[in-house]
Parts: C-alpha cells; sequence; structure tokens
C-alpha cells in the first residue's frame, strides 16, 4: 500500500538540483520538471529523477494522487535587480492569472502573449499545480521583488485549507556562507506553516535561560579553506618554495590569500566581500567574468572558480556539472541552496519523517 511518506515531492523548473540536494538530506526524493537540456544532464549525473518538460505546458492530471509535496523556482531574470526587470511591468497580468487560476479560469495564454516578457507569466505555474494536485505542502523560491505575487498565491492558497507563510530568508542564517537573500511562499494542509529557525545569525548570539546562543555567519574562509587553485608559498623570496595543487575545502591559507577579496559585479560600487567574510549573492549570468577574486589593494587575482562557486552555494566542490562553462555557472547562481532548501522543507516533513522511522 502507498502512502504519502513514499510518494516523491514534485519539483517544478526543478534547475541543476538545489531542491534536490536539500530534501536528499532529510532522506526524501523528488522529481524535478525541468526543461534545459545541460540542467537536466547535470540532474540526471546527480542521480535526481528528471522529467524534461516545460512547465507551462505540462498536464497535472497524470499526477493526481502521486506527489506529497510541491516545489516551485520559477526563472526569475524578468524580476531580478541583475536582469531588465520586465517584470514588474507584467506584474497585473500576473496578479490576474492567479485570480482566474483561484477561479477555474485558464486564461494563461492571452496574457502570456501581454506580457513585456512571456516568461513573467512563469510565477503562476505553481498555483495552477497546487490547486489540481493539493499537495500536503508547498514551498516556492524566488527574488525578493516576487513577494507581491507569492502574497496574493498565499491568500488564495489560504482560501483552499492551506496555512501558509511568506517573507524572506537569509541564506547565511542557515548556514550558508553567502547573504543571499530570497522570497519564500510555505504553505501546509497538515500543520501550521513558520518560516524555519536560524542557525546562525551576523555576529552570533549569547547563550540565555532558553538555551545555547546561535553561532555567527559562516565566512568564506570557513566554507573554503583556502581559493582553490595552484597555491605557490615562497615567504620573502621571489624564487623557489613549494608547489601544491589544492582540490577540497580544507586548503591551508597562505598570508597572501587571507587578504583576498571576493568582488561581484564590474562597477566601480561592486560588492567587496573579506574571506572572513560570507560572500554577498552569487550573480553569474552575462557578468560570470566579473566575479573574482582580489587583492586588499583591488588588484585582480583570478576569477572565482566553479568549484569554489558550487561550495559557497552549498553545494559539493565535485557536484558534476554539464554544459558549457557559462552555462555550469549560471546553474550554480541560480539554484536554491541546498542547505537553505534542507532547513524549509525540514518543520514541513519532521512528523511525516519520525512516523516513517
Amino acid at each position: 500500500m502507498t502512502t504519502h511518506t513514499d510518494l516523491p515531492v514534485l519539483d517544478l523548473f526543478a534547475g541543476p538540483g538545489g531542491w534536490s540536494q536539500g530534501l536528499r538530506a532529510l532522506g526524501l526524493r523528488d522529481v524535478g520538471i525541468e526543461n534545459d537540456p545541460a540542467v537536466c544532464a547535470t540532474r540526471v549525473a546527480a542521480g535526481h529523477a528528471t522529467i524534461r518538460a516545460d512547465v507551462a505546458a505540462h498536464p497535472t492530471a497524470p499526477l493526481r494522487g502521486k506527489v506529497t509535496g510541491l516545489i516551485g523556482s520559477p526563472p526569475c531574470q524578468t524580476f531580478s535587480a541583475a536582469g531588465l526587470r520586465a517584470g514588474n511591468t507584467d506584474l497585473p497580468l500576473c496578479h490576474q492569472a492567479l485570480d482566474d487560476l483561484a477561479r477555474g479560469r485558464d486564461t494563461r495564454v492571452g496574457l502570456r502573449a501581454a506580457c513585456v516578457d512571456p516568461r513573467s507569466l512563469l510565477v503562476v505555474e505553481p498555483l495552477r499545480y497546487a490547486l489540481d494536485l493539493r499537495p500536503d505542502w508547498i514551498t516556492l523560491e524566488e527574488v525578493p521583488a516576487v513577494l507581491p505575487l507569492f502574497e496574493h498565491t498565499a491568500r488564495l492558497l489560504a482560501g483552499v485549507g492551506y496555512s501558509t507563510w511568506t517573507g524572506v530568508l537569509n541564506a547565511a542564517d542557515f548556514g550558508l556562507a553567502q547573504t543571499r537573500r530570497r522570497a519564500f511562499l510555505i504553505a501546509s494542509r497538515t500543520r501550521l506553516a513558520t518560516p524555519p529557525e536560524p542557525t546562525h545569525a551576523d555576529g552570533g548570539t549569547p547563550a540565555d535561560l532558553f538555551g545555547d546562543g546561535l553561532p555567527p555567519w559562516r565566512t568564506m574562509l570557513d566554507a573554503l579553506g583556502c581559493p582553490p587553485a595552484l597555491v605557490i608559498t615562497r615567504g620573502n623570496h621571489t624564487t623557489g618554495g613549494s608547489t601544491f595543487p589544492t582540490t577540497g575545502p580544507s586548503w591551508a591559507v597562505t598570508g597572501r590569500a587571507r587578504s583576498w577579496l571576493l568582488k561581484v559585479g564590474s562597477r566601480p560600487t561592486a560588492t567587496r566581500r573579506r574571506l572572513d567574510q560570507p560572500a554577498s549573492t552569487l550573480l553569474f549570468g552575462k557578468a560570470m567574468n566579473h566575479v573574482a577574486w582580489i587583492d586588499a589593494d583591488g588588484t585582480p587575482i583570478r576569477r572565482l572558480a566553479l568549484e569554489e562557486a558550487a561550495v559557497l552555494q552549498g553545494f559539493p566542490a565535485s557536484y558534476p556539472w554539464a554544459g558549457s562553462r557559462t552555462k555550469q555557472f549560471q546553474q550554480v547562481g541560480n539554484a536554491v541552496p541546498p542547505p537553505l532548501a534542507t532547513a524549509v522543507v525540514r518543520p514541513l516533513t519532521a512528523a511525516t519523517l519520525e512516523v516513517a522511522a
């Protein structure tokens, strides 16, 4: 007999596996719907079940009664501060599409044609799946600019029996060495929806009568040990010294490496973070070449390595990224950090996991 604990989670716009890795840490499995061939190849290589399909065109009827949870991270390019923000112009059409779906009217085709960027309307797809499939729980993630649409979606889900929470979470509060802020919608039919409890805090917090305090945010040094590259130690000499490769997060830190800064962006005002701080939000799109290590005086050292980017996003350094180098970096930057995914899903499934055990 199949129970809800045996059913997979449906992952819309699944990406390379951020949610999947987070679920795996909880002993859960997902089936991801993803349309990009390179991203699908990454997922398959990492062992994550994948349906290559367009989320907006995929029928929901064959999935009824076959999933326990629903996850969705719609493409964010039209709403992201790093893009042209056409999604801001399309917001009224997105709100209309949400209301129409809640009333049982599918007006997506006409509204999509009216959008400045047709991708904007993808943000309403999770509601279509949620209303048709009625999963036990739902989590959605997007850039903070999408929060008003998540709040609208939450009101509609509350109308059909879900407890909901919406807000912005900082991944650094959950053990990631990156101050990445993203909007989330959390919903459940079986329990009160609440945000996850932080595991870290900026500067840490002291212990009190109610328990131990929180440790400080993890730094790039904590995550990486030392940037993975060919490190040459020469002391005060210009020649000689020892040369050794570093390929994992247990590298020795040279004196010079301690002064490195990570610069994200090409403008004079680009964010710079020291190695003893968390990284800022990693953005790779067209600015891939501008995420780089610099010295304290601003002297360029080299680009951020793919393995470093993966670790700072919460993936293993050896994660099997597929596609071109540019595509691989884009996948890293677009992925939900696995530690954050784990933190968000754990309270939604904790009792289920206890029963299953």
